[in-house]
């Protein structure tokens, strides 16, 4: 078979995150789940194992976690610019109606049908985590060793929900890892090709570095607003929800914007499909400082997401050549077999416990799981039928 051009790989990264920009709904967590029924189920970019790795990989470092995961399933697929393809695909929607937000346009929750469209939405989410977890379980816990790791995982997740307890994990399930899971240790890589050189790898974290540097000496004007997101960016791990009390230091504080006005903005939110760091844009839109507007949202979007893209790039060399020795592959086992149980404990809070709130909650949420897992039923036709599912029970 001829491989694709470069040129035809980066238009169908693009196409891809931005079908998932539009109707992934459901945080972080969701987006995963998304993700992974697209590029490991459907498509079959990349293994289950390599999809664990990266995403290991993304708990470890500041930014964004699902977008550092999409950024880099679009650059093993077709380079940088097929990076900047999913990054663009998966965040310019939610950007697009956060700035329209900002103008005005107003909120989808406040009727009563977008409020059941929305709930309809979060219940997707929930089948389709749950099916994420079953398939990741299957996967990367197939004996009691990892399938123990996982279940232990999960405890301290659910008592300290934070990014240091998911962080936490992940270390003492590489630890595990080393001691319980050696007697497969020396299988063969998956023969995932990476991209990012070395070299390209030092630039980037001497980049991150540096900025995150600069950014802590006073300026104003359109590089206050930089630096306040970039520094936002660089010193939140977990991402999502994580960075709110960042960006509220960031624009509430010093009186860029309202106190009213930054909650109103997280509310419209948490309606939209994509990254939560699209907030950003809504915030630099409206901020008093630098030059709002269009050229404000943009300036704010772009800096909370760069460190993040350079810590990846900065790390996937280095993670890359590691990960093929033997004490590393044993320990990426306790690794991934602890995601799967910080993707369980998550799937319980915040995904399960912010939408199943009612009996007929629960029976859609199974219908969902039931479509996708036995009947392998297209995530994307599942979003349709849990939205028109939600507005027909609000109406």
């Amino acid at each position: 078979m001829t491989p694709m051009p470069d040129k035809s790989r980066v238009v169908e990264v693009f196409l891809a995150f931005l079908r998932l920009g539009l109707t992934s709904f459901g945080g972080p967590v969701a987006h995963l789940g998304y993700y992974r029924a697209e590029f490991v189920e459907r498509r079959r970019w990349l293994s289950e194992q390599a999809y664990a790795d990266i995403v290991a990989l993304s708990q470890f470092l500041p930014g964004p976690g699902s977008s550092q995961t999409g950024f880099t399933i679009g650059l093993l697929r077709a380079g940088y610019w097929g990076g900047l393809a999913a990054w663009v695909g998966f965040t310019m929607p939610s950007a697009l109606l956060m700035l329209l937000f900002a103008y005005g346009a107003g909120s989808i929750a406040d009727s009563a049908v977008g409020a059941g469209l929305l709930h309809g939405l979060k219940l997707v989410a929930v089948a389709i985590v749950a099916q994420a977890v079953l398939g990741m379980a299957r996967s990367l816990c197939p004996d009691r060793q990892r399938a123990s790791i996982a279940t232990l995982a999960v405890i301290p997740v659910l008592l300290a929900p934070n990014s240091l307890s998911q962080i936490g994990v992940i270390v003492l399930g590489g630890l595990a890892g080393l001691v319980f899971c050696r007697s497969d240790a020396e299988s063969a890589p998956d023969g995932m090709t990476m991209p990012v050189s070395r070299g390209v790898g030092g630039v980037c974290l001497s980049a991150f570095f540096l900025l995150l540097a600069l950014s802590l000496i006073p300026v104003g004007g359109a590089l206050a607003l930089w630096d306040a997101f970039y520094r936002s960016g660089a010193l939140v791990f977990g991402g999502g929800h994580v960075v709110l009390p960042l960006l509220r230091d960031a624009v509430v504080v010093p009186g860029w914007a309202s106190d009213s006005g930054f909650l109103a903005g997280y509310g419209a939110a948490q309606a939209l499909p994509g990254p939560l760091f699209t907030f950003s844009a809504y915030l630099g839109a409206v901020a008093s400082v630098g030059p709002g507007g269009v050229l404000g949202a943009a300036l704010a979007l772009v800096a909370i997401f760069v460190p993040g893209i350079l810590a990846l790039l900065g790390t996937l060399p280095f993670w890359h050549v590691l990960r093929g020795r033997p004490d590393a592959q044993a320990a990426m086992r306790g690794i991934n077999a602890a995601v799967v149980g910080v993707l369980g404990a998550a799937l319980y809070n915040p995904v399960w416990t912010g939408a199943v709130v009612r009996p007929v909650d629960f029976a859609m949420a199974v219908a969902g799981f039931v479509l996708l897992v036995v009947w392998r039923a297209p995530a994307l036709l599942v979003v349709v039928l849990g939205a028109v599912a939600g507005i027909v029970i609000a109406a």
